[in-house]
């Protein structure tokens, strides 16, 4: 989903799965499977929910360089 890539590179401290799908409106297990799709998302760190034991994920994405040579 290139508006979960969008999301992503304009909040370079990444979000979990529940932001980005309250931020989209669409469900987070599609996130979640858009995410996992995507070559260039990747999980940065995890994240206490609070609960002992459980922690979400916080997914960022790779910005590559403006002066990066094209393949």
């Amino acid at each position: 989903m290139p508006v979960i890539r969008d999301i992503l590179r304009g909040d370079l401290e990444g979000l979990t799965v529940a932001q980005m799908a309250e931020l989209t409106g669409a469900p987070q297990n599609s996130v979640q499977r858009a995410l996992k799709a995507m070559p260039d998302a990747y999980i940065d760190r995890w994240t206490s929910t609070g609960r002992q034991r459980y922690y979400r994920a916080v997914w960022c994405v790779v910005v590559p360089p403006e002066n990066c040579p094209k393949p």
